[in-house]
């Protein structure tokens, strides 16, 4: 064969297996997680042994049976200690331990698939995953209330999401009006070939229910890591106080949910940027591509920034057991040893969710964005746009059957019905606004938790 395996399988999914032969190889070897929670910069607090415990409350283990029948016990009693015992914590470097990991492929060739999509539906797929998982660990607890904030904020959510459809594009510009419009124009004379016009209005009205369920979903998700995101934030800020930078970036990337808000916000993004008020005359700073393109940059930017502040986030998590035991010393009484480890070792087995909380977000906006710029019809660049042109169906390089043209015209057939309804207009006002909900999600609950945690948990 003249043309090797290329010709057969395609540029970018022979790239692919290779790519994905060498991660296998390397995975033991070199892992994003790995490198991310375990290099050396993240430590964690063990917690006092029995030993320690026993010997700071001024007793010693029975030996055997016979000494605790001696002492009148028949069983050995949990060991009690006081609450301000003056023991101290030790840390250690974080060890490898499972985590997520992510991979992006964005290969182009001209006349072929951009296999890239399906790697960033499938990101997203694991992302939605990941979140049930999570979210499946709070509906589990018989106690602590996390299922009825859970449901709470998704009713919550799915009110909110009702009202942003209603907002008009002059404000809000989500793009779901031309959207729509673009989906049911193409949907129209296929439903009327069939005698079906009654279902066009039900079809819209069926995608805009869709969008509402799906942020109250995503709302829901986003709740708790929302919260966590708060109480990090303010810890990583404590920490840090001897290092205005860092200080700096901690806030940008804590408000990055808003600075994403205020890209889709016409008046004063858009419109501001198109006709800046400078003097008498207005002002073109960027022509409407080339907001566009500056908008996909700033969502890129925004990912990559809260992804270097990672570490201080995960760090101010893991200094919580020191924080508890200073708490436990400020109460009286005596509690047992047993219980002392528990609230420390705890703070360590869960860095993995909080890891998952912090980055899954980050991940889904991130390949959101790619889709984006690919579905959409966008461009990296800051100058014009080419107008979208159809995909052709590549013509086959020699003679083929009468079963194979078949079946290449049903194909063909298929995918001209599908290009018709997801058009470049419709996507566009899917992802934007997957991309937008998820940030207001964010914003919304990580705003309730500073005020939960600087109101509420103190008082």
């Amino acid at each position: 064969m003249d043309g090797g395996p290329f010709a057969v399988l395609g540029v970018q999914l022979v790239v692919t297996l290779l790519t994905a032969t060498l991660m296998h190889r390397l995975a033991p070897h070199c892992s994003f997680a790995r490198w991310l929670l375990c290099n050396g910069s993240l430590f964690r607090y063990k917690h006092p042994s029995e030993e320690e415990l026993r010997a700071l409350a001024g007793k010693q283990r029975p030996r055997g049976k016979r000494e605790r029948w001696a002492n009148g016990y028949s069983e050995e009693k949990p060991l009690c200690v006081p609450r301000d015992a003056p023991f101290q914590l030790e840390t250690c470097p974080l060890t490898a331990m499972d985590a997520l990991e992510a991979y992006y492929y964005m290969l182009g060739p001209a006349r072929e698939t951009n296999i890239a999509v399906f790697w960033c539906l499938l990101t997203i797929a694991f992302s939605i995953k990941v979140f049930l998982t999570v979210t499946q660990l709070y509906f589990s607890a018989e106690e602590g209330g996390e299922r009825s904030v859970c449901l709470t904020f998704a009713f919550l959510f799915l009110l909110l999401a009702m009202l942003v459809q209603v907002v008009p594009e002059e404000t809000l510009e989500l793009g779901l009006e031309p959207g729509l419009a673009s989906m049911t124009q193409n949907l129209e004379p296929l439903l009327k070939m069939q005698g079906w016009d009654w279902v066009l209005p039900l079809a819209k009205l069926a995608i805009r229910v869709v969008l509402a369920a799906l942020g109250s979903m995503l709302g829901a998700f986003l709740t708790f890591p929302g919260l966590r995101l708060a109480q990090t934030h303010r810890d990583a800020l404590t920490m840090s106080e001897d290092r205005p930078m860092l200080q700096f970036l901690l806030h940008i990337s804590f408000l990055s949910p808003l600075l994403i808000l205020w890209l889709w916000t016409k008046p004063i993004a858009r419109d501001f940027l198109h006709q800046a008020p400078f003097g008498e005359t207005p002002f073109s700073l960027l022509s409407d591509s080339a907001f566009d393109s500056l908008r996909l940059w700033v969502l890129v930017a925004l990912c990559l920034l809260r992804l270097a502040v990672t570490r201080s986030h995960l760090q101010a998590y893991l200094c919580l057991a020191k924080s508890r035991v200073e708490q436990l010393r400020r109460e009286a009484g005596r509690i047992e040893a047993r219980e002392i480890q528990r609230r420390v070792v705890r703070v360590y087995c869960y860095v993995t969710v909080v890891s998952l909380q912090y980055l899954t977000p980050l991940i889904l906006t991130l390949n959101c964005t790619l889709l984006l710029k690919t579905l959409g019809g966008y461009s990296w660049g800051l100058g014009p746009t080419l107008p979208l042109s159809p995909v052709l169906a590549a013509a086959p390089d020699g003679p083929v059957g009468p079963k194979e043209a078949e079946a290449q015209q049903a194909a063909a057939r298929i995918t001209g019905a599908l290009g018709g309804l997801l058009t470049p207009l419709f996507l566009r006002c899917i992802l934007a606004f997957l991309i937008w909900w998820t940030a207001a999600s964010q914003l919304f609950s990580s705003l309730f938790g500073l005020y939960f945690h600087q109101q509420l948990a103190g008082s």
